[in-house]
């Protein structure tokens, strides 16, 4: 007499998919946002999943690098140089025009520091926004760009150095500039 099979079910996978979505969604869209800019992030985000969801089995333990990696190479085969550096550029200007527009004591550094950021090169970004927006460990961050982690420590120390440079040159601008007063607005 032969043997049933039980029938296959996608449960567990479609569980797992799940968790994994729900988890590291909001993480894999923040960083899509600060390397493509809103407008293309949503694509970004449901490429990667998708991508997550077909290699299902081979999404390590620890996903968020792998993640991140992934919608890296999504950012890098869709929307070439032009277009993402394009948004990039307009999305971190937003964000000083926003910065200006703020009453908060920190409005002139952070207006300073996304006017600063905006200035450096990709590279340079990445390193930084995979470290201090996203978290990641160097270790980690080393995985996503697909270098060593020494590797990964010289290019953040550089761009640390690129970016404190583009502020104090900012800066410098900045007390040059006169001052408004409220007659003449």
């Amino acid at each position: 007499m032969a043997k049933e099979k039980e029938p296959v079910t996608h449960a567990e996978p479609d569980e797992r998919f799940t968790v994994l979505y729900h988890t590291h969604h909001p993480r894999v869209y923040a960083y899509a946002v600060s390397r493509a800019g809103r407008k293309l992030a949503d694509d970004v985000v449901g490429d990667t999943f998708l991508v997550a969801w077909r290699k299902l089995d081979d999404v390590p333990a620890v996903p968020l690098p792998w993640l991140l990696g992934v919608a890296r190479n999504v950012i890098r085969e869709r929307f070439r140089d032009d277009v993402r550096q394009a948004s990039l550029a307009a999305e971190l200007r937003a964000w000083v025009v926003e910065a200006d527009g703020d009453v908060a004591d920190g409005v002139v550094e952070r207006a300073t520091m996304l006017a600063a950021l905006a200035g450096l090169g990709e590279d340079d970004r990445e390193a930084l926004t995979l470290t201090a927006w996203q978290g990641l460990s160097a270790k980690a961050a080393a995985r996503v760009v697909g270098c060593s982690t020494a590797t990964f420590f010289v290019r953040l120390h550089r761009a640390r150095r690129r970016l404190e440079q583009a502020m104090s040159d900012a800066a410098a601008v900045d007390r040059h500039r006169p001052v408004r007063t409220v007659e003449q607005e």
